[in-house]
């Protein structure tokens, strides 16, 4: 089933069909945003009611893994949050709901693309 599955993977995105295609990963611990992905560089004012988001963005970019690029940051390397929502939270510099947030190249929400 497993070979199956990848054959599908590899066909889909040559055909056109993004419904497979990774916004992200999804883990069974959270979400991994993948090396490259850009993240906000100003916080929203509903950033200073979730001080977590605060926190995480500053060891991301104390240890590295977000650096200033332009008008943005940059991940430097594939990140693991604790959930979608975490995981978006900080790339938009405020509170957001990771399934609303989390859109394919077609513009899917993670939300319709697991009800797939």
């Amino acid at each position: 089933m497993e070979v199956f599955l990848e054959r599908i993977h590899q066909l889909m995105p040559v055909l056109g069909a993004d419904a497979l295609v990774p916004i992200g990963h999804l883990t069974p611990t959270g979400f991994v945003v993948l090396e490259g992905s850009q993240a906000v560089l100003k916080e929203r004012a509903s950033a200073h009611s979730y001080p977590y988001i605060l926190a995480i963005r500053k060891k991301l970019i104390q240890d590295g893994t977000l650096i200033r690029n332009g008008e943005h940051y940059k991940f430097t390397r594939d990140s693991e949050f604790s959930s979608p929502s975490a995981a978006a939270s900080v790339v938009h510099g405020g509170s957001a709901n990771g399934l609303l947030a989390w859109k394919s190249k077609g513009g899917k929400a993670l939300k319709e693309l697991e009800a797939i």
